[in-house]
């Protein structure tokens, strides 16, 4: 048995879940989320609480118990509350700006770096060299705070780079002169 896929799944008040066949849709204050889900994982919604449960002891099934429970804890935490992941840049001359729905860069690169924000994700920008991502979809808001981050990462040497708020860079000796 599954340990996380047998949890049941508590839903705030202003939350509503409609079960269909092979969706789930989630609604509450910040949006909307629908969860597509495996024939064999059947989803029953009792009261304040969602529980997921087997049909069949197949083996891919199995395998999903738990990431589908995941996947629906994390729809009913991001329409109620939502999710944000922090970043800081570090550097000379290293500064960060929004103009409408675009991200401008400049990295130390010769060139500033456009980056469109997609649907459903919001940036507040603090100061120039900090940044928020949020959103109400956990992967979607993880995979844009990768992607900026990824422009530049913080390197060893002199730290200068994006890094996540909190992450810890290890540094590393310069060249020896002697």
């Amino acid at each position: 048995m599954s340990r996380i896929g047998i949890q049941p799944i508590p839903v705030p008040g202003e939350v509503t879940i409609d079960v269909a066949e092979s969706e789930v849709r989630v609604k509450g204050p910040k949006g909307e989320i629908n969860v597509s889900c495996l024939t064999g994982i059947k989803i029953e919604v009792e009261g304040a609480e969602i529980t997921v449960s087997r049909t069949n002891q197949d083996r891919h099934i199995r395998a999903m118990h738990g990431t589908v429970r995941s996947l629906l804890a994390n729809a009913v935490e991001g329409v109620h509350k939502g999710f944000e992941r922090s970043l800081e840049i570090e550097g000379v001359g290293y500064r960060i700006a929004l103009q409408g729905r675009e991200l401008v860069l400049n990295l130390g690169f010769s060139h500033p770096i456009n980056f469109p924000l997609p649907d459903g994700i919001d940036v507040e920008v603090n100061g120039q060299t900090g940044l928020t991502v949020r959103g109400i979809n956990k992967q979607q808001v993880g995979q844009v705070a990768a992607r900026i981050r990824g422009f530049s990462p913080a390197e060893p040497y002199k730290g200068k780079g994006v890094r996540y708020k909190g992450e810890y860079i290890r540094r590393k000796v310069g060249k020896a002169v002697s």
